[in-house]
């Protein structure tokens, strides 16, 4: 799994932690694939949140500032709707102590 997909995957994760993506969530999502230049396939893998579980170590490779890039485009993410959910931070939290970023 390269970078791009991993990437899409913890936004798409994050997105879905309070088990509501809304419009304005799925719209950001949507930018984000387009912007890594994800294939119709990727794309569908990221909708099925499809090896989510494998993108953590992906992302805990990448360098320190990809790291954070990363952190702060998935608190963007939660931020799409202008509604932060205990669940979406929740997971924000578990994610940045997993690629070191507490």
């Amino acid at each position: 799994m390269d970078e791009r997909l991993a990437r899409c995957l913890l936004i798409a994760k994050v997105l879905t932690a309070d088990g509501i993506m809304t419009d304005s969530e799925r719209e950001f999502l949507e930018s984000a694939m387009e912007t890594l230049g994800l294939s119709d396939a990727e794309r569908a893998q990221v909708r099925d949140l499809e090896g989510w579980d494998e993108a953590e170590p992906v992302v805990a490779a990448m360098s320190e500032e990809s790291k954070r890039e990363l952190m702060d485009e998935l608190v963007r993410a939660v931020l799409a709707d202008n509604k932060v959910s205990p669940h979406e931070m929740e997971v924000i939290e578990k994610l940045s102590g997993a690629l070191g970023l507490e």
